[in-house]
């Protein structure tokens, strides 16, 4: 894995704008009012989109991590 998506639920404010950028990773708990982080290492096909999904969230719940 060549990266991490690293999400802080108690940040998300369900703007859903993560889910939007990127369905394959994430998805939405209506009860919850929150997105839900259904793959954690997407993959490098799926970078763009991950990285989209984390500039986009209003919250700042969302993070690339490199490997160290």
């Amino acid at each position: 894995m060549s990266y991490a998506v690293l999400f802080e639920p108690e940040k998300c404010q369900g703007y859903a704008n993560c889910l939007i950028e990127a369905p394959q990773i994430w998805d939405f708990d209506e009860d919850e009012n929150r997105a839900v982080l259904r793959v954690a290492g997407p993959g490098d096909a799926l970078r763009p989109k991950a990285e989209a999904s984390a500039r986009c969230c209003p919250a700042q719940a969302i993070r690339i991590e490199e490997p160290s």
